[in-house]
Formats: structure tokens, C-alpha cells, sequence
């Protein structure tokens, strides 16, 4: 394995800790089947035991997918580990991520175990997981700021246990590049059967150094995992992004000498199926899959560009799968180039009846706007109506009246278990003022966090993308809507969040 680099990927269990970002069944075996084409080694799918959804999720995901390994979270306890090895029955290729905390800080305050405890806890874990499946991960939760000669014997005592793979987090984004790598490399030199197992990078990106911090890892440390995100989504200020470890060993393979098995013509649908699936939308200027990432806008680059291309670009913005993206059905396409589009797009309907569910709302924008994106469709297969996702609430009709001077009034029919509900309000803007008819009746008490409108695709026809974000009793939720009347696309966004704040699924924290 020494000239292979293996992706790991955890946008569906490290990347869904981000404020809000939690996803269902349905989106996050989407997400999977898109990194299964993106040809991703490893997808951690999630933390089996944190709650009945996302063992199901974990579950769907290792039946579904073959071409890559699905990977599960758990802590250092049987009862974790027998549920990530239940859920991963009937995978093709199944691993178990088992964890604890070794930093001085964290076991005294966090634990409230010993060293010995936490020492003994490791050992006996990965060898009961050993004994459930062939590919056992290991990571020392905190383990950037572990003391060196406990976090030795642990790491040497997992190995013989049978661990396949040691993955050493910095769970709090405090590394810094040459120190992280020269801390790996330390590791794999003073443990006698580091030889035995692939080590594994997980960093976060706190102080910004993320992807630094692991192609550090990588070059100085000899580890041969990187664990990242689409977009590198994550908590706080996220995990080391997917694209840019990728596109850096890639682009760089005279410095690195690596190999790499992803299929980089994907990496942008699968950023933009992660954006509008999660509402946390990809800044312009972000690294290969911003929409400026590939954009010159002084005189001199583009005069340069344009006489000879290497001159100011590095990658060619369709091997990341930008020209990929070209338009374009609209009201004239039939049934079967809608379905293969999906297929394209690795969006993979249960049913002819919920293609057919599609194919209806489809035709129905296009009657709106002459032109139908990828992000469109996109859009269009992640509304609740369309995925049969159980909702409390439903969008069904909408009407307002604004102008200059006068105070917005909005009108929304919308269903409430089941059954039609109609509300009025006045308010400071026509969303305002819809928002407000939607909460009259419902009451949630949410407080709203965040509100932000994207446009799908860049012109004054383009559907609005509107994420609501909505905080009560302490959980978190994203709600996103899309419509060609952003008015209407702010109150499905609503709509979505409420149903997510309805569903009240308890999950139980994962490491950082």
C-alpha cells in the first residue's frame, strides 16, 4: 500500500455534526452512492449506536453499496461495537471505527478514567471487534495532544490486538504541520509493529490547517489514510476537505509520488449533492469547487490563459467535473432522458412510481424557466414530496402582495398532519411576512439562526436556494427549500426545518 493513498471519507458521520447539517436515510445513501462513483476507498456512514436512524442508515448504506468499504463509528464499549457490526451485515467490505479519548485532559475531565482504565478499555475493545469483523480501525480520540509514551503503549497494544489501521486525530485543530508530521512519524518509529497496520490522519481545521496539517502527516509522517469531507464540512470550523487533499496529491505527484483511486470527474456533483442536501453553501472562492475556483477576472491572467492555459492554471477545471455540468433538459425532455440524467447524477429512485413523482415536479418547473441545471434537478429530488420522507408539515400554496410604502401581506396554505391549514400575516418583507403566517399556526417557539438565499445557477431566472436554520431546546436543524420564487422557497425551507425539529431524533455525541 505504500504508493496508494486511501480516502477515507466521513462527510455522513463527521461532516453531519455540523450545526444543522443532520441528514436522513435517504439523503445520506444518496451522498453514498455519489462517493461510490467518486470512487472514494472508505465511507464512514455514520455512528451506528447514537441512534435508531442512523443504524438504519448504516445499514442501507452497507447493502447498497460494493465498490467501496462502509465503515461505522464506535465507542470503545460492546454494546457500540456489537451495533456497528449488526448494522454492517451483509456489506461488502465492512470495517468498525472504534475510539477513546487518551489525552491527559480528556480522560481526567471528559472520561473520569485512569490511564490504565482507558489503556485496558482500548485493548479489550478492538480485540472484541476483531472478533466481528477482519478490518478494525482504532483512533486515541485527542490523540495530537496525548502524552507520547502512554499514546505508545496504547497504539502498540491495539496493533497486537489486531487494529488494521491507527488513525491519529487531531480532534481539536491545534496542530501545525511539521510538528503533526514529525508527531506521526515519532509514533510509527518507536512502536515496534507499526508495520503492522496503515496509519491514518484525522484533522480538523480550527486554525485553518487542516489539509496542511494531513499532506504533512502524509509526506513526513508516512501515514497512508487521509479522513476528510466534501467541502470540508464538519463542526466548528470543520474537517480536512476531500477535494483539496485530493487535487493536491494529484496536482503535486512529483513532490508526493502517490496514487490515488478517486474519480476526481465527480468531485463537483458530489459537492454540490453535499451543499444542497446540508443547506451550508460553498463559498466563491473555495479551493476547486468554489464557482471562482477556476475564474480570472484580471486582464493580464486572462490574456495568459487564453495563450497557453498552464500559465495561471495548475488543474484543468474539468477533470474536477465542471464542464461536466452542462445544461440541460428543459420542457421538450421526455421521461428517459430525465432518468438518465438521474442515473448521471447518481440519484437512484426506489421506484418507477417515485421517477414518475420526479418527472412530474420536473416537468412542472420547466414550465417556469426554459432551462433545467444539474443543481436543479438536484433541488427538485431532495424536496420531501418527491423522497416520501414522513412530514408533519407540507408546502401547498402560497400568495402575497408587497409594494413600496405599503406593509407585505402573505397568504400559506399548508398541511399540518395531514390536513390543510391556512395563515395570515402582515410582516417587514414578503418572506417575513409568510414566515410569520407559517408560525402563527404551528408555534414551534424555534428561534432562527441563520437565513441566507442562494441562486442555483446564475441567472435572474435561476430557482432561489434558501436555507433556514432554526434553534429550540438546544438541537439544531437546516431546513432547505428551492423555487423559482424565492418567497415560496423561504417558506419550504421553514417548512423543511420544522419537520426535522418534529422528528426529534436523539443521537448520542461522537469524538470531535
Amino acid at each position: 500500500m505504500a504508493d496508494k493513498l486511501i480516502i477515507f471519507d466521513t462527510t455522513l458521520r463527521d461532516g453531519e455534526q455540523s450545526p444543522g447539517a443532520s441528514m436522513n436515510k435517504d439523503e445520506k445513501l444518496r451522498i453514498a452512492r455519489q462517493l461510490e462513483r467518486l470512487k472514494v476507498d472508505v465511507i464512514e456512514a455514520g455512528f451506528a449506536a447514537s441512534s435508531n436512524g442512523d443504524f438504519e442508515a448504516v445499514q442501507c448504506i452497507a447493502h447498497a453499496i460494493k465498490d467501496s468499504t462502509i465503515c461505522s463509528l464506535s465507542r470503545a464499549n460492546d454494546r457500540d461495537i456489537s451495533r456497528a457490526a449488526e448494522a454492517l451485515k451483509g456489506a461488502n467490505s465492512a470495517r468498525i471505527h472504534t475510539f477513546i479519548a487518551t489525552s491527559a485532559l480528556h480522560m481526567e475531565k471528559k472520561l473520569r478514567m485512569t490511564p490504565e482504565q482507558v489503556f485496558e478499555q482500548a485493548r479489550l475493545a478492538v480485540r472484541f471487534a476483531r472478533n466481528l469483523v477482519a478490518d478494525v480501525e482504532f483512533s486515541p480520540e485527542d490523540g495530537y495532544r496525548s502524552d507520547m509514551d502512554f499514546l505508545c503503549r496504547v497504539l502498540e497494544t491495539v496493533i497486537s490486538e489486531g487494529a488494521t489501521t491507527i488513525n491519529v486525530p487531531d480532534t481539536v485543530g491545534y496542530a501545525v504541520p511539521e510538528l503533526y508530521g514529525n508527531f506521526i512519524k515519532t509514533l510509527r518509529e518507536r512502536i515496534p509493529n507499526s508495520d503492522k497496520a496503515i496509519w491514518s490522519v484525522h484533522c480538523h481545521n480550527d486554525l485553518g490547517m487542516a489539509v496542511a496539517n494531513s499532506l504533512a502527516g502524509v509526506k513526513i509522517g508516512g501515514a497512508r489514510q487521509v479522513e476528510c469531507t466534501i467541502n470540508g464540512l464538519g463542526e466548528r470550523a470543520g474537517n480536512c476537505s476531500l477535494e483539496e487533499i485530493v487535487m493536491a496529491v494529484k496536482t503535486r505527484r512529483d513532490y508526493f509520488g502517490l496514487d490515488l483511486g478517486i474519480d476526481t470527474k465527480h468531485i463537483l456533483a458530489a459537492s454540490r449533492m453535499v451543499s444542497q442536501t446540508t443547506g451550508f453553501v460553498v463559498q466563491p472562492n473555495k479551493a476547486v469547487v468554489g464557482a471562482n475556483a477556476f475564474a480570472h477576472a484580471s486582464g493580464i491572467h486572462q490574456d495568459g490563459v487564453l495563450k497557453a492555459r498552464d500559465t495561471y492554471e495548475i488543474m484543468r477545471a474539468e477533470d474536477v467535473g465542471w464542464t461536466a455540468n452542462k445544461i440541460v433538459l428543459g420542457k421538450l425532455s421526455g421521461r428517459n432522458a430525465f432518468k438518465q440524467r438521474l442515473i448521471e447524477l447518481g440519484v437512484q429512485m426506489e421506484s418507477e412510481a417515485d421517477i414518475n413523482t420526479a418527472f412530474a415536479k420536473f416537468k412542472e418547473l420547466a414550465d417556469r424557466k426554459s432551462e433545467i441545471f444539474d443543481e436543479d434537478i438536484l433541488a427538485l429530488v431532495s424536496d420531501e414530496s418527491v423522497t416520501h420522507e414522513k412530514e408533519q408539515y407540507g408546502f401547498v400554496s402560497l400568495s402575497q402582495h408587497s409594494e413600496t410604502g405599503e406593509r407585505p401581506q402573505a397568504s400559506i396554505v399548508f398541511t399540518m398532519d395531514g390536513k390543510e391549514v391556512t395563515g395570515s400575516s402582515d410582516g417587514n418583507g414578503p418572506v417575513d411576512a409568510s414566515l410569520k403566517a407559517i408560525e402563527a399556526h404551528v408555534k414551534s417557539g424555534a428561534e432562527m439562526v441563520l437565513y441566507s438565499v442562494n441562486a442555483i445557477s446564475g441567472s435572474t431566472e435561476s430557482q432561489g436556494e434558501v436555507t433556514v436554520r432554526l434553534q429550540n431546546s438546544g438541537r439544531v436543524v437546516n431546513g432547505v427549500g428551492a423555487d423559482p420564487d424565492i418567497v415560496v422557497a423561504s417558506a419550504k425551507a421553514y417548512l423543511s426545518a420544522l419537520n426535522k425539529l418534529h422528528s426529534k431524533a436523539d443521537r448520542v455525541a461522537a469524538q470531535g
